[in-house]
């Protein structure tokens, strides 16, 4: 059986994680995040349901970052078969789903925070330092405040709202376009693709920059003053 908590050793060596995550470039971005977190060491990368399931029979694991859409099936039915098995690790959702049902049926699976793609590094560390916090807690509790603040640990503090005039939905949008296309786009290629202007592609890919998930640089060869390309980072998704 694997991912038991409250082992004597808890304290003394990192919390060992599987990143469970189809897309190759997220899974290594995932992987080293977590490995820049103090008291974290990823301990198995899986890119299927049935490759998690190996992973998960021959290493112990505390705590599994899942995305919830997998070529072999959904997330949860493989948390939900890691349960029958007797696996009780516990699970960081990390997915682009927000269907507040299947967000239920998580919690009830042992999903103790969910990461909506896409995020910083910063969104990550967070959830891990409080996955943490929580985990470290140990011995009785002496009264409700106490069981309070122990679960606690894990509520996020209310997000950071993105720039004025920035939505959720667009970001996203333009991250997945930046994301596909390996050799970059100009902020007048991003709104063609996207059908937004070029003023506000270039706003957003700005924020990616900003945010250190993209790098710009001048696109030389054509007449006249030369269009920034913008690029995705790989090591940052």
């Amino acid at each position: 059986m694997t991912g038991n908590k409250g082992s004597g050793d808890s304290v003394l060596r990192p919390i060992r994680v599987l990143v469970v995550e189809d897309d190759p470039v997220a899974a290594d971005a995932h992987q080293l995040y977590v490995g820049r977190v103090p008291g974290f060491a990823v301990a198995g990368v899986a890119h299927s349901r049935v490759e998690a399931g190996r992973v998960l029979e021959r290493t112990d694991i505390d705590l599994i970052l899942l995305d919830l859409y997998l070529p072999d099936g959904h997330g949860l039915h493989l948390l939900r078969s890691l349960r029958a098995a007797g696996h009780h690790a516990d699970v960081i959702a990390v997915t682009s789903a927000r269907d507040l049902a299947v967000v239920r049926e998580g919690v009830s699976l042992g999903v103790v925070q969910y990461v909506l793609k896409p995020f910083a590094f910063a969104t990550l560390r967070d959830r891990l330092s409080r996955y943490a916090e929580f985990r470290a807690a140990a011995g009785e509790a002496s009264g409700q405040d106490e069981v309070d603040r122990a679960l606690g640990a894990l509520r996020a503090p209310q997000p950071a709202s993105l720039p004025k005039g920035l939505s959720g939905p667009t970001l996203e949008s333009v991250t997945r376009a930046l994301r596909d296309e390996r050799a970059g786009l100009t902020a007048t290629e991003a709104a063609a693709r996207l059908g937004i202007s070029r003023i506000t592609a270039r706003r957003y890919l700005e924020h990616l920059v900003s945010a250190g998930q993209a790098a710009r640089s001048p696109q030389y060869g054509q007449i006249g003053r030369p269009e920034l390309q913008y690029r995705w980072l790989v090591s940052t998704r």
